[in-house]
């Protein structure tokens, strides 16, 4: 075997492990998922204080500020804190709906940084500073916590003393706004009801999402505090927190709804974050994971978590590798049919959380063939955000941009925040195309088998790359199919 075809069956393997270990964590949530925990009764009401960063957050910083005014908690043992970096009528916003709850009797207070010294991290640690609870509750700019949010979380903190943090289940507000959205509600649905179920219940280690979380104090301050030297502030204190033998808890009863991202760029704005930061964090604690006193299949579990963003630097190699394959000899045929059986795992997992949580799953489980398209389409991008992550190059934070879309006539076109276009759409473009070309030559030179994984690919990079394309017009002035943006 060539060098090239031994780089391919390398790639191709490794995409597998990634693969079969969602059947791996499939079976574990199958297993675990009737092991609940019982409320335990709320015996005393120990102070919170609740930590909302925002930044340039004008259409939805209101909304979050009013839904924790609404928390059932004594306003006594109650603090509210937005941690605020904006550069824009944000703040004007937050100190008027913060004022106006102040004069409730709410002890609310916007905390105003000039600059955005490590950005999210840099915030959370300067409220912690000033802040006075006991346990600390983080929400999102984009977040509406349920009332009675606190009175379902603080009892296991008062049970359990070993218990650093409380992840309770995303919600989505805009859920079905478009396919684009669906897609994303998919995916998050997969992840927060199978995968940090599975993880947390089977004992491996699991990660704080970044909001709709809480706290113990003395668990973030024990495990080294708030640390800005990743984009993944929230993966790396949870990693942190956990070798050092704290105890994570996740709650998929617990919802605390939240907006996706309704425009391709910014979508893809949010996974090139998730995706550097979580390398960054490889390189930043993979070492202590692997000689962990932990073990092995725990130690192996929280490396393939924290490595997951690397199957999109994989998939590239894959696609860019085949042509040339197929024409010196073709692609390694009979070991990859048996680990394409690897591909079964997402769809299935999917497919799970969905019947786990909608009586109408099959509906939406449907957009899978959707959600497969992003899945290809972002590589091109998260590719490079793994390979800035692994030559330690940084790069500001990008937010991802909010509209407040709570029904389907909302509309985010000519609102502030959308971002910019990216010259990287004609590189996804260029992608579709040569993936095209190869599944031709494909089926010119025999090599069936390889067609359709080619295909996807032409098709994922060309799904975002017109989608891209699309929603960086300003005013369109014709319809885009169906089956491309249904908005």
């Amino acid at each position: 075997m060539s060098f090239w075809g031994a780089l391919y069956v390398g790639a191709a393997v490794m995409l597998a492990v990634y693969g079969i270990n969602s059947l791996v964590l499939l079976s574990l949530y199958l297993y675990h998922r009737k092991h609940t925990i019982p409320l335990p009764p709320l015996v005393s009401t120990p102070l919170v204080t609740v930590q909302l960063p925002v930044y340039n957050e004008r259409y939805v910083v209101a909304r979050l500020i009013d839904a924790v005014a609404r928390l059932d908690y004594p306003r006594s043992h109650l603090q509210i804190q937005v941690l605020d970096d904006s550069t824009d009528d944000t703040t004007a916003i937050a100190q008027e709906r913060a004022a106006y709850h102040r004069q409730q009797g709410l002890d609310i207070t916007v905390i105003h940084r000039q600059e955005r010294i490590e950005f999210k991290a840099g915030a959370l640690a300067c409220g912690l500073s000033m802040a006075t609870g006991e346990f600390i509750a983080v929400f999102d700019a984009d977040f509406v916590p349920a009332p009675d949010f606190l009175r379902r979380t603080i009892p296991y903190f008062l049970a359990q003393p070993d218990l650093g943090l409380i992840q309770t289940r995303w919600g989505h507000i805009n859920g079905d706004y478009s396919l684009l959205t669906r897609a994303q509600t998919l995916a998050l649905d997969g992840h927060f009801v199978v995968e940090q179920t599975a993880r947390q219940r089977a004992g491996l280690l699991m990660n704080f999402n970044g909001t709709a979380g809480i706290w113990r104090r003395a668990c973030i301050e024990d495990s080294g505090g708030w640390q800005g030297d990743t984009l993944s502030e929230d993966l790396d204190l949870s990693y942190r927190a956990q070798l050092r033998g704290w105890r994570f808890l996740f709650l998929p009863d617990v919802v605390s709804p939240a907006e996706v991202p309704p425009h391709v760029a910014a979508f893809k704005q949010q996974q090139f974050r998730w995706a550097k930061g979580s390398i960054q964090c490889l390189r930043k604690i993979g070492w202590s994971v692997l000689t962990a006193r932990e073990p092995l299949f725990k130690r192996f579990q929280g490396l393939i978590h924290l490595s997951s963003y690397l199957v999109h630097p994989l998939m590239l190699l894959l696609l860019l590798i085949s042509l040339p394959l197929i024409l010196w000899g073709g692609i390694p045929g009979l070991p990859l049919a048996y680990l394409s059986l690897a591909s079964i795992g997402p769809p299935l997992l999917y497919a799970v959380a969905q019947q786990a949580l909608y009586a109408d799953w099959g509906r939406r489980w449907a957009v899978f063939p959707v959600l497969a398209l992003l899945g290809t389409g972002v590589a091109l991008s998260n590719t490079q955000a793994v390979v800035e992550a692994l030559l330690g190059r940084n790069r500001s934070f990008w937010r991802t941009p909010k509209f407040r879309l709570e029904s389907r006539e909302d509309c985010w076109r000519g609102k502030d925040y959308n971002p910019p276009f990216s010259w990287l759409v004609l590189g996804e473009a260029t992608l579709a195309l040569y993936a095209l070309a190869t599944a031709v030559v494909a089926c010119l030179r025999g090599n069936l088998y390889a067609v359709p994984f080619l295909l996807l690919y032409a098709a994922g990079f060309g799904y975002v790359a017109v989608l891209g394309l699309w929603h960086s017009m300003p005013r369109p002035r014709f319809p885009l199919p169906r089956l491309v943006e249904q908005a």
